[in-house]
């Protein structure tokens, strides 16, 4: 079985409480998940691949399904990127996510993830952000407050599919070859 394909044990949660303003059974699809975070669906297959974001809702269960990202996924995707875009390793990316999973977060709203280009570090008051700009060095902060808003705003104008829906992904020509194929 193509490592793909198989169900990855289920990871844990990045942030913990029930602050999605969606339904939990509520998701998007890959490409959707693209546009909302802005990343390419090569990045976004990669890091299901390697395990740092699994989708919540729906993995990839073999030909024909696609896997389907929660709020909550799609926040974390967007995080990265921003990451990405300022300079940070993906491996420091993986160090830092592994640390806020095993820390947890009550109120995500109050967190911002600070960096120096080189480490990430977590704020969750002003003292703190305070003692690391002494430093000298210049910072950049990303406020998950701001990064949720932005997914929400983004989500309202992208089509979602609840869990449970299983209709076929597409109806072209292709797709309908294959499915006759199979069928028959």
């Amino acid at each position: 079985m193509n490592a793909e394909h198989q169900v990855p044990p289920a990871q844990d949660l990045l942030f913990d409480g029930n602050f999605s303003p969606l339904p939990d059974d509520l998701g998007f699809r890959g490409p959707i998940a693209c546009r909302a975070a802005d990343i390419t669906y090569r990045q976004l297959d990669y890091w299901a691949r390697t395990g740092l974001v699994v989708p919540e809702i729906r993995t990839a269960g073999g030909s024909g399904t696609q896997r389907l990202y929660s709020f909550r996924d799609l926040l974390i995707l967007k995080v990265i990127k921003r990451l990405i875009d300022a300079g940070i390793s993906l491996q420091q990316i993986r160090t830092a996510i592994d640390h806020l999973r095993a820390r947890g977060v009550d109120d995500l709203t109050e967190v911002t993830l600070m960096s120096d280009g080189v480490s990430v570090y977590e704020c969750t008051t002003d003292d703190q952000v305070v003692d690391l700009l002494r430093g000298g060095q210049g910072m950049f902060g990303i406020a998950l407050g701001g990064v949720w808003r932005d997914i929400e705003g983004t989500l309202q104008q992208l089509p979602s599919e609840r869990a449970e829906d299983h209709a076929p992904v597409t109806n072209d020509e292709l797709s309908l070859r294959r499915r006759a194929r199979v069928a028959g």
